[in-house]
């Protein structure tokens, strides 16, 4: 009877823990809205040079603005599947404001939207750089090492997320 208090009791304190997660999701919203602000100061920068500006230079801007969106993109899926998977289920009713996913993406399904998207923001870093090759100033930040390992380090996400998603494939198929 005494084994039966303790270990109940340890098991209701393990389960208690996950809310320990909950500041960290919080931080996670706090590093939304710097990510917001950082949005909105480049666009504020950028949208009174438009009349003046060349169409690479649209380009990387835009790019920049996409980085930032999936970044924030990434944020809200960590949070509200991480949230979801690890702490406790939304008992909000959003009606048709709440997005498909939520609630459905477990966590193989989480790393794989986490690493698309690492993907994704590698390569869209990597494509400023490339259009960048031939200006002076991104020249001397960036030369030829420095754009190798950035190639190197955006292939090491791809092999990674393609090897992760074989992995999930060879999981899926054990278990049938």
């Amino acid at each position: 009877m005494v084994k039966k208090t303790v270990e109940g009791r340890f098991e209701t304190l393990l389960f208690a823990s996950r809310w320990l997660m909950a500041p960290m999701y919080l931080g996670l919203v706090v590093s939304l809205g710097m990510l917001t602000v950082i949005f909105l100061r480049d666009l504020a920068y950028y949208v009174p040079q438009v009349m003046t500006m060349k169409s690479d230079q649209a380009i990387l801007v835009a790019l920049t603005l996409i980085d930032l969106t999936l970044a924030g993109n990434l944020l809200l899926i960590v949070m509200f599947s991480g949230y979801e998977n690890f702490v406790s289920k939304f008992d909000i009713d959003a009606g048709e404001d709440r997005p498909d996913w939520m609630g459905k993406v477990d966590f193989g399904g989480l790393k794989m939207k986490l690493i698309a998207s690492i993907v994704a923001i590698s390569g869209i870093h990597l494509l400023k750089r490339f259009m960048e090759i031939g200006e002076s100033v991104a020249d001397a930040k960036f030369g030829e090492t420095e754009l190798y390992w950035l190639v190197v380090i955006h292939l090491t996400f791809v092999v990674s997320g393609v090897l992760m998603a074989v992995m999930d494939w060879l999981q899926a198929k054990s278990y049938k």
